[in-house]
């Protein structure tokens, strides 16, 4: 049905793709925000991926592929929306005050914090390559073609990205309880 979908969309069917679109927004959506780490970012990235996507949707080939195809506008217009606002960036987080959190809760919150400023850290590109494998599901060869780097350098770029991640959040040997002969 998708394949159908997209060669009605070929061929100028609004309908058609309005369908793909509305069928791919929220997936598109929560990956963009994922390598952007800014919702708003992250809706003007899909909207600039289905503009993009409506404009070149003759160009595409082959109509099996079209998820892919537009995974691949997605990170492109993250990489750019990503450059266009690195210098102006004013991080400031807002979130929604939550009741307090009981002890449990309060520790995965510290995880959750640490894994997220760990997260952050990564590039751009180490991100995307994370995001779409850990996130979307999607296999090395999936990601080597949405990215349209080898196969190798995804393996690479996500073995560095969580060697990173896990330096990052590892506890820090100043903090390390001593041991019973130090004790004594």
């Amino acid at each position: 049905m998708t394949v159908e979908l997209v060669e009605r969309a070929q061929r100028g069917d609004h309908a058609a793709f309005d369908a793909l679109a509305a069928a791919a927004y929220h997936r598109l959506y929560a990956i963009a925000e994922r390598i952007l780490r800014d919702r708003y970012a992250a809706e003007d990235a899909v909207q600039d991926t289905l503009v993009r996507a409506w404009r070149d949707m003759w160009g595409l080939r082959d109509p099996a592929a079209f998820d892919a195809w537009v995974h691949r506008l997605l990170v492109r217009s993250c990489a750019d929306l990503q450059r266009r606002t690195w210098k102006t960036r004013l991080d400031v987080a807002v979130d929604a005050i939550d009741p307090p959190a009981g002890p449990d809760q309060i520790s995965q919150l510290a995880d959750r914090d640490a894994l997220d400023r760990a997260f952050e850290r990564l590039s751009f590109e180490h991100r995307a390559v994370v995001v779409l494998t850990h996130f979307a599901g999607l296999t090395g060869p999936e990601v080597s073609h949405i990215l349209g780097i080898p196969v190798g350098t995804v393996a690479s770029r996500l073995h560095y990205a969580l060697r990173a991640m896990r330096a990052e959040i590892a506890p820090s040997p100043d903090l390390t309880m001593p041991s019973a002969e130090h004790v004594r």
